[in-house]
């Protein structure tokens, strides 16, 4: 009878189709029993890289260079070495911060090997998989078959997006490795000859030149970002912006550190969903930064929508990276939460997968902006420094740096999920495309690495999809010239509010886009801005 209804019946219809409701008896037989292996395959790849518990023993003087905190939180065993896992917030800093190079390296090899062999296999039996499904419904490859879903429509035009990104960061990249190496013989007063930039000293030269050439210590940071600090704030703005409140309740949680807040409207009083915070370490947990939908919102059984929000943060402060991730996954929940749907499987993040991004993408310029950075030390108990002029250029010129090897990076995991997902799929061999794709890079491949075994995106529901990021972050870069040069106006947050957050999936992507900037999308932004052109 109206538009939403018109989509629903549209998508009901879509989800039918892929289930094989169209297929004969036998196709639909055989597509059930692809959809049942891939699921068991999927969970047993993410279980071997979730599960594996091995640590590797470091030596006192292989842990020089990293802040006494990170020393003082790892365990020892009988030796007095210390033992490394492989969870975030133990591999990252020790990469960026740990002087011994061997040590790197060693680290960095098992890190890529701990999903092992098993996960080879298993990734090759579910390309495989996939490429037969494709085939039951008379496509060319699995990406065709995806793709017919998403806002880019077809494997050409994600192709021809990626190949446009890698021309344009192919030669960034090459250019900030030479800077590297150059910064690298300067530093050790050795040979340009001698001073070759691996991959696992990337990030250690790329966090020394940071501190040299800008004086940012991430580190260093966390005094600025105190945490606890870091959540009122981001509680505060997103307050501002979108008329909501945050109020906490006592309920029960899985763990008892887990908080859980009512999220009303600031205007009418009425609940608008809840919201589960989960944020520090422990044994077990899921290792990254993620949201989940609990409940999904509908407007005609009066739903609620709940969304959890699920980091491994440092208890005491967070970089400025930290800092982008924490208001980046808040951007998930309260896309899930702000949503006022019909029907639940509409809300929030249910959009296509390549836009899925671009509200959480968006609002990371709100961790980067004096105007609203400047507010943290509001919510500083006790009081903590200031962000000033000088740190906020700092910072700026910290988040422009090294952008050619990140999306470098960025472009080769999306085009190696597109060369898995194709039409030669069947002679596909995971480990050697991989080999021939990361030795094409300025870095090359380090021999005994296995990054397709721990490649979680392309197991766990972002195959095909790894060029979302890019192509949401176009979206989001476009949206985030609505608001110009004040991130706090609350008129154009209502106006986001009531056109993309709270619509969820009650409209094609490229239609919300639309009716938030009274205009078509367009890549400009984002090209601008992977090339340092991009006016803040």
């Amino acid at each position: 009878t109206d538009p939403i209804d018109q989509k629903f019946q549209a998508d009901i219809l879509k989800d039918f189709e892929e289930k094989g409701i169209q297929l004969s008896v036998d196709k639909q037989q055989r597509l059930k029993e692809i959809l049942d292996q891939l699921t068991k395959i999927e969970q047993e790849y993410s279980r071997n890289v979730r599960d594996n518990k091995q640590k590797l023993e470091f030596t006192a003087a292989e842990l020089k260079g990293l802040p006494q905190s990170y020393i003082d939180a790892v365990k020892k065993n009988e030796k007095g070495n210390y033992l490394l896992g492989f969870e975030y917030p133990e591999y990252r800093p020790f990469m960026e911060l740990a002087e011994n190079d061997e040590a790197r390296k060693r680290y960095q090899v098992a890190f890529t090997r701990r999903g092992g062999e098993k996960n080879l296999n298993l990734l090759k039996q579910a390309v495989d998989l996939r490429y037969e499904l494709a085939k039951l419904f008379g496509k060319s490859s699995y990406a065709e078959w995806v793709l017919q879903k998403r806002m880019a429509k077809t494997p050409e035009a994600v192709n021809t997006f990626l190949a446009d990104i890698h021309a344009t960061v192919s030669p960034l990249e090459q250019k900030e490795v030479q800077t590297l190496q150059a910064f690298k013989a300067q530093t050790l007063n050795i040979p340009l000859e001698q001073a070759k930039i691996e991959r696992w000293s990337e990030a250690y030269w790329s966090e020394k030149l940071r501190k040299a050439k800008y004086q940012v210590d991430q580190e260093k940071l966390r005094e600025y970002f105190p945490t606890q600090a870091a959540q009122d704030w981001l509680f505060a703005i997103s307050s501002n912006l979108y008329g909501i409140e945050f109020k906490p309740v006592k309920v029960p949680a899985w763990q008892d550190e887990v908080e859980y807040y009512d999220v009303t409207d600031t205007k009418t009083g009425k609940l608008l969903g809840g919201l589960y915070m989960d944020k520090f370490p422990r044994e077990g947990k899921y290792g990254h930064a993620a949201v989940w939908s609990v409940y999904g919102r509908s407007t005609l059984t009066d739903r609620k929508p709940i969304s959890a929000l699920v980091t491994n943060f440092n208890r005491q402060g967070l970089t400025s990276d930290e800092l982008e991730t924490f208001v980046h996954e808040f951007g998930h929940a309260l896309h899930g939460i702000l949503s006022n749907t019909r029907y639940s499987s509409q809300t929030g993040t249910t959009v296509e997968r390549d836009f899925v991004e671009a509200p959480s993408q968006m609002y990371e310029e709100w961790a980067r902006r004096k105007e609203t950075l400047s507010k943290l030390a509001d919510y500083c108990q006790p009081a903590c420094p200031r962000v000033d002029d000088a740190l906020i250029k700092k910072l700026a010129a910290v988040h422009s740096y090294g952008r050619g090897l990140h999306y470098a990076r960025q472009t080769l995991y999306a085009q190696y999920d597109m060369a898995l997902h194709g039409t030669d799929a069947l002679k596909v061999q995971p480990l050697d495309v991989w080999k021939k794709m990361e030795n094409a890079t300025a870095l090359g491949y380090v021999p005994t690495t296995e990054f397709p075994g721990q490649f979680n995106h392309i197991m766990n529901g972002y195959q095909v999809g790894y060029y979302g990021y890019m192509w949401s972050e176009v979206m989001a870069l476009d949206m985030l010239s609505a608001f110009g040069d004040n991130l706090n106006n609350p008129k154009v947050g209502q106006h986001y509010r009531q056109t993309i957050l709270s619509q969820g999936s009650q409209k094609p992507a490229e239609k919300l886009v639309e009716d938030f900037l009274g205009r078509k999308p367009n890549n400009k932004a984002f090209f601008d801005e992977i090339t340092g052109q991009r006016v803040k």
